[in-house]
């Protein structure tokens, strides 16, 4: 476990967004059978690899099945009460997701939560090489101007943790069932985003 120091003195915060700052309701599996990939492939590296008279159809049908998700989507508890917190603190927020960025964008609109991001900021699946590639990241990064060093990855899933450490940033893993499947992939492991907001403490 990292302490307070570290995520304090870490200004620049990525989130992944369905499952992090909403509540998980991807249920991969159906999406793979929908699009008939076979189970356990990646989907957005899998669409990336056919031929575009393949591809085209499968990524507008994935682009339908998000915007409904993204329409039904939740914001996880604590959410406003974090992001708020870092705006207080000029933190720089960035989005790194496996949904499209249009899709993104209105899932943070219709949540409430664009008003904490810049658009430039928000890093979809067709923006750089998808997670767990860390171009993404270093994406953001140069964007910001800021070494590694300075910023976090705040996740639900292997892919999140997997990226922040291939681009070499402090990772934060919210498992609301408390099970932490990667343990070694986690720098900082909290079962909410109020959690992070109680490790952040008092500015003062």
């Amino acid at each position: 476990m990292s302490d307070n120091y570290t995520l304090l003195t870490r200004k620049y915060w990525i989130f992944d967004l369905d499952g992090t700052l909403t509540v998980a309701v991807h249920d991969f599996n159906a999406i793979r059978k929908e699009l008939g990939i076979p189970a356990g492939q990646p989907i957005i590296e899998t669409l990336k690899s056919l031929p575009g008279k393949e591809s085209r159809p499968l990524k507008q049908k994935l682009q339908e099945i998000e915007e409904k998700l993204a329409r039904d989507a939740s914001p996880a508890p604590g959410v406003k009460t974090l992001l708020d917190e870092l705006q207080c603190r000029d933190y720089e927020l960035g989005i790194l997701t496996l949904n499209s960025r249009e899709n993104a964008w209105f899932t943070l609109e219709s949540l409430g939560l664009a008003q904490y991001f810049k658009e430039e900021a928000v890093i979809g699946r067709w923006c750089a090489e998808p997670k767990p590639s860390p171009h993404g990241i270093q994406k953001l990064l140069t964007h910001w101007k800021v070494a590694a060093a300075e910023a976090l990855m705040v996740g639900d899933y292997l892919y999140d943790l997997q990226v922040g450490r291939a681009a070499e940033v402090l990772t934060v893993h919210v498992d609301p069932g408390g099970v932490f499947a990667w343990p070694e992939l986690a720098d900082i492991q909290v079962n909410s985003l109020d959690e992070l907001v109680a490790l952040l403490g008092d500015k003062s």
